[in-house]
């Protein structure tokens, strides 16, 4: 285990959430959408993809070019920033069970974005309301208590990962960056809540969910530099193709930043069909709810929606809702 395996390992049990109580699915006509459906209609959204479509051999150039990098995942890694150097410091305060708020607020004055994070995740009306807290936290240690342990490592998580997608260029980059990134989040606040009652660790399922999507990232970076202006990649062929080798690519650069085998397992196996083991069940319904949340909130599909609920069980529809843009 690696680096970061061994910072994020584990988690405080008493801050972790309840399990999510399965239920019987709600009565739904039809069969639930397939996850190739799911992504080829997430892909054309995400890109605002028009109708004409690009060449057969556009498309495989740049179907290749994703393969070689998933082969070479160094290079595909240099498309992507690497963790903040003072997240593996405040990591390792945070596995301390002894943790001092004095200290964990002084090694975050280093960053002043990290400080403004966290007083605008201990200032959500979620936690006012859940924790009867003050109406404003404005005092660091406070905000690092309210938060708590696995709060904050969650946080700190999440801030890690996001320059990943908020330093790209290019106009369709540009435009699927801030997206991308937003369904990572509500991906790994999914997995997170499903996991316990899958008997998966819910803190590996959440840094699974912020990673699975650093391959779609490059894979958006190559179309953005090769796809011709007048034509679009968008055959179902070619959609399929491009998540099965950026769920590779995730795969291999998790890897090389020496992320938890638990979590690069869950991660390549989240896209099997059938066999994955609990870890790779509570990405891939976070993936799907995920993607089906976002297609809601933005207009794509009504919440009601056939194509959105069938198959989603009670406890997926209490994750569902809780991804909605307004209860985050």
């Amino acid at each position: 285990m690696g680096w970061i395996g061994k910072l994020l390992n584990g988690g405080d049990e008493k801050s972790k959430p309840a399990p999510v109580t399965a239920a019987a699915a709600p009565e739904m006509t039809g069969p639930p959408a397939t996850i190739a459906e799911i992504d080829a209609i997430y892909y054309r959204w995400l890109a605002a993809a028009g109708s004409a479509q690009a060449s057969q051999q556009s498309e495989q150039q740049i179907l290749d070019e994703l393969t070689r990098l998933a082969r070479e995942p160094v290079a595909g890694a240099a498309l992507v920033p690497r963790i903040p150097a003072i997240i593996p410091q405040l990591m390792r305060t945070l596995q301390n069970e002894n943790m001092s708020a004095a200290e964990l607020s002084r090694q975050l004055a280093q960053d002043v974005l990290l400080v403004a994070e966290v007083f605008r995740e201990a200032n959500r009306p979620c936690y006012h309301s859940r924790y009867n807290a003050s109406p404003s936290i404005n005092n660091m240690e406070g905000a690092i208590m309210l938060l708590g342990q696995n709060g904050m490592r969650m946080l700190l998580a999440r801030v890690a990962f996001r320059p990943i997608v908020s330093m790209q260029s290019g106009g369709l980059t540009i435009r699927t960056a801030p997206l991308i990134w937003r369904q990572s989040e509500k991906c790994a606040l999914a997995a997170n809540l499903l996991a316990p009652a899958l008997q998966a660790n819910a803190f590996d399922a959440y840094l699974a969910g912020l990673m699975a999507n650093v391959g779609l990232v490059v894979a958006f970076r190559l179309i953005d530099q090769m796809h011709a202006p007048d034509a679009f990649p968008q055959s179902d062929a070619f959609i399929a193709q491009v998540f099965a080798q950026a769920r590779i690519l995730s795969v291999k650069i998790a890897e090389l930043w020496e992320f938890p085998e638990s979590v690069t397992h869950a991660i390549g196996q989240a896209g099997a069909e059938a066999d994955a083991d609990p870890q790779a069940q509570a990405l891939a319904q976070g993936e799907r709810l995920s993607k089906l949340r976002m297609l809601v909130d933005t207009g794509r599909f009504p919440a009601d929606d056939p194509f959105v609920m069938a198959g989603l069980g009670k406890a997926d529809l209490q994750v569902f809702d809780k991804l909605a843009d307004d209860e985050e």
